[in-house]
């Protein structure tokens, strides 16, 4: 398992850990860094249909472990086991947090990330039903303005992502983001 202390001092740090396919664990830290700006996250009009028909539920921190797992169960992966007991051991701790997307009762989808003052840092999300990770997406920047947060890190950028207005910004500028939030009091 990776110590909490140096998964959190990673992550003040600008870099966040992956597993490789060998089983290693390497850390990263992309020039450019991807972010979604809170304030200026988009909401696709088929997104806002499917809130509007009220489809799903947002949970938060009801099955961490359920939703880490299920982020992990894809061909191409950077989450093992020594991934999983670390984020479990930080979501022990009050440092990793998992927003899902609940249908008829059921976890459909969701997403997982840490927190450091008021930054979120988002690390992989998963769906078993249309939407529902855009749902939980949703729903997480709707938590994050309402406590205040300041920084949502998407690590990359994809054009899942960029949809939602996900941009990158070079590491230097993410660095200095990342000294004005990490030190933030928030509480998620």
């Amino acid at each position: 398992m990776i110590p909490p202390e140096l998964l959190l001092q990673g992550y003040r740090l600008g870099v966040f850990p992956m597993a490789m396919e060998n089983g290693s664990i390497q850390w990263f830290s992309p020039d450019p860094r991807a972010i979604i700006p809170l304030d200026k996250f988009h909401v696709p009009h088929a997104l806002r249909r499917v809130v509007q028909k009220k489809i799903f539920e947002c949970k938060i921190d009801n099955r961490f472990s359920e939703v880490i797992r299920a982020c992990a169960q894809r061909d191409d992966t950077w989450i093992n086991s020594e991934i999983i007991e670390s984020y479990e051991n930080l979501f022990d701790l009050g440092f990793a947090h998992s927003v899902e997307a609940w249908s008829e009762g059921k976890l459909v989808g969701g997403l997982y990330g840490v927190t450091l003052g008021g930054a979120f840092f988002g690390e992989s999300m998963f769906h078993r039903k249309t939407d529902a990770s855009k749902f939980a997406l949703l729903s997480l920047v709707e938590h994050l303005r309402a406590k205040r947060f300041a920084l949502l890190d998407t690590q990359w950028i994809t054009p899942h992502l960029a949809q939602f207005g996900a941009t990158e910004i070079a590491r230097s500028q993410y660095l200095k983001l990342l000294t004005q939030t990490a030190d933030l009091r928030r509480e998620f």
